[in-house]
């Protein structure tokens, strides 16, 4: 009896470990998933215009819309410095090994303490990595990532550039993704639905077309990182949410399992006492 309710006890407090950490996920969901959502509607605009710069410029003369020779593959992979999310970090990273084809030809940039540790302990090295931005992204620390990357694809250092993150579709969905963004291929991009069907702009850029995308592709890839890392936020949060709702309801079961074996065996005690209660005073007749 006295070891059932030493495990009554600390399941309860890991119950209110596990409860409290639930409130807080879901106080920071919803400030990371209306984060996630402010940041659509600006990234299909900007896609939308350098469709239509890219059109006029025949997409020639920007470096960053063809080949450069480099058979090396850069991967930026978005995980979180925090665990107790189920399956959010080991989703994402196993997406990232699944792609990766040669360990020698692969520059990793992981952000995320628990997806360096992940691919580190694979064997995989990491290039560059980038912690405590998880839950709390900024436009400069995406903007840092995007100058990395794009000044080794400038160099020919690497010669692809692809984003693994967790893309937030609801609170309990998030799913893994990746997306090529260097070199971008614009025209096979898919326009947002609701403004596919819009009449194209005859516009005229100055000094060219070729130097308007020259200079609007590098902040093009920082906003598509940072509209990523609030993605990855929101997802992560939505997915420590659930796993901390899911630990407090099996801990719930648990603690009513305990507290069935505890009644049953203080029943038993309580019977047995009453036995060798009567079966005294029918000795002493």
């Amino acid at each position: 009896m006295q070891d059932i309710k030493g495990r009554i006890r600390s399941i309860d407090s890991t119950k209110k470990i596990t409860s409290a950490m639930n409130l807080v996920a879901t106080s920071k969901l919803n400030k990371s998933k209306e984060a996630a959502l402010k940041t659509r509607p600006f990234f299909n605009k900007i896609l939308l215009v350098m469709q239509s710069i890219a059109a006029n410029a025949n997409g020639q003369g920007s470096p960053f819309l063809k080949a450069n020779g480099s058979d090396v593959k850069a991967y930026i992979t978005l995980s979180g410095d925090k665990g107790l999310c189920g399956g959010y970090n080991s989703n994402i990273c196993k997406l990232t090994m699944g792609a990766i084809e040669d360990k020698e030809k692969t520059h990793l940039v992981v952000v995320g303490r628990r997806g360096i540790d992940q691919f580190r302990s694979k064997g995989f090295t990491v290039a560059k990595g980038v912690t405590d931005i998880s839950e709390s992204p900024t436009y400069f620390s995406a903007k840092e990532i995007a100058d990395y990357v794009t000044n080794l694809f400038l160099k020919g250092e690497i010669g692809e550039v692809y984003l693994s993150y967790t893309s937030f579709k609801s609170t309990i969905q998030q799913e893994p993704t990746m997306v090529r963004i260097l070199p971008l291929d614009i025209n096979h991009v898919e326009k947002p639905k609701s403004e596919a069907n819009e009449p194209s702009d005859l516009l005229s850029y100055e000094p060219s077309s070729e130097a308007v995308l020259g200079y609007i592709i590098p902040r093009y890839v920082a906003d598509v990182i940072y509209g990523a890392l609030c993605e990855a936020s929101a997802s992560e949060n939505g997915a420590r949410m659930t796993a901390m709702d899911s630990a407090t309801e099996n801990a719930q079961e648990i603690q009513d399992k305990l507290s069935i074996q505890y009644n049953r065996a203080r029943q038993a005690a309580i019977t047995q006492e009453l036995t060798e209660i009567v079966a005294g005073v029918g000795a002493l007749k």
